[in-house]
């Protein structure tokens, strides 16, 4: 959390949210807190009209071998220059994003 009090803007990608909503076992506890930190936050969706994201999304796909969840998390980090909080390995090793910040 003391990440986040450093910070001007947060935001999660629509793919991040659909991952925690589907989390087996997810309490409604759960679920009303996660709603009301998603009132708190930016929502970045996917539009097919958003060609640069869908075009720098492929090329992530396709460097660096992911599934095309974290494909998206990660080209929309990059595609708006913000730090992506995660614990994945993977996600962690991309050197473009070692560049904006990842944490």
């Amino acid at each position: 959390m003391k990440r986040l009090k450093e910070v001007e803007w947060v935001g999660i990608s629509i793919l991040s949210e659909i991952e925690f909503l589907a989390f087996p076992g997810l309490s409604e506890e759960d679920k009303r807190y996660f709603g009301q930190l998603l009132e708190r936050l930016d929502v970045i969706g996917l539009d097919r009209t958003q060609t640069q994201l869908i075009d720098r999304i492929v090329q992530v796909r396709q460097q660096h071998r992911l599934k095309l969840p974290d494909a998206i998390i990660a080209a929309t980090a990059l595609q708006y220059s913000a730090t992506l909080i995660t614990e994945d390995q993977q996600l962690r090793s991309i050197p473009a994003l070692a560049t904006i910040g990842v944490s």
